[in-house]
């Protein structure tokens, strides 16, 4: 179970981004009654959880106003949660998590692994929420001017590890952790594969591993598609290699297609 949610099978994370700037979908979710129908939408779809940002964190993306970044989410929270939803709020703020936990959500997602804010890991030790701790190597502005490791899948993993410990110590049960790696947040194609290609290596961590591919640019490297939307192929080729590697929630925009390669590939995995 992560977040009161069963996991014998892949979960399905639908994005919502309440922000007129996000590197896909920026503009088209940017007001409240926008977003909460494309939550509403996606539940339809098949989305076990929704994911609202009000900040984006594309590469060379720019801060967001503490106020503005509330305005953008909690009503969305709210009226999404009080629907039955089952909600997770995108930020790296204490005080939007705050708000948010308090508006009905029950997840923290997390870009920092919750060292962005020095109040972050109180907040959420403090509340019934879990969380997804992701890696990114420096900050959205800069995350991609040259990123270096010696070891990528590696170097994630350890990093994952640390902020575990971090979290148990500080009264988050390990039960209430998620782990992202964090592709394409300070990570060159080179790195991003490697960490696809041994996703096995978070498996052994005790938490559920999340995977945020869609329609992300290393996908438009490898294919040469330069339009985020039509990287859908290679987000659901991503998305599936994730799972057959241990991943149990998956990040999506594209959630009615997700749904439905993941009911092919449990049917032949089950077939007899």
């Amino acid at each position: 179970m992560f977040a009161g949610l069963p996991l014998d099978r892949p979960l399905i994370m639908g994005v919502v981004n309440v922000t007129p700037d996000s590197f896909s979908d920026g503009g088209e979710a940017a007001t409240v009654a926008a977003a909460i129908e494309r939550g509403h939408a996606m539940v339809g779809d098949g989305a076990d959880i929704i994911d609202v940002g009000g900040e984006s964190t594309r590469p060379g993306a720019a801060p967001v106003p503490l106020e503005e970044e509330l305005a953008r989410v909690i009503p969305v929270i709210t009226a999404l949660g009080d629907a039955g939803c089952a909600v997770s709020i995108d930020t790296r703020h204490a005080a939007v998590m705050a708000a948010a936990i308090d508006a009905g959500a029950k997840i923290v997602n997390d870009v920092t692994a919750l060292c962005g804010d020095p109040g972050s890991l109180d907040v959420v030790a403090g509340s019934a929420a879990s969380v997804i701790l992701m890696h990114m190597q420096g900050e959205p502005g800069t995350m991609q001017n040259a990123p270096q490791y010696e070891d990528a899948a590696q170097e994630v993993r350890d990093y994952l590890a640390g902020r575990i410990e971090v979290c148990v110590k500080a009264g988050i049960a390990i039960e209430r952790i998620a782990i992202d790696p964090g592709i394409g947040f300070g990570k060159t194609l080179k790195h991003n594969l490697d960490i696809l290609n041994r996703l096995a290596l978070f498996t052994g961590l005790g938490c559920p591993l999340v995977l945020g591919v869609s329609r992300k640019s290393f996908i438009g490297k490898i294919s040469g598609d330069d339009n985020p939307k039509g990287r859908l192929g290679g987000s659901l080729a991503a998305a599936l290699a994730g799972v057959t590697r241990g991943v149990a929630i998956v990040r999506v925009h594209d959630v009615a297609e997700t749904r439905q390669a993941l009911a092919v590939w449990q049917a032949i995995g089950a077939a007899t």
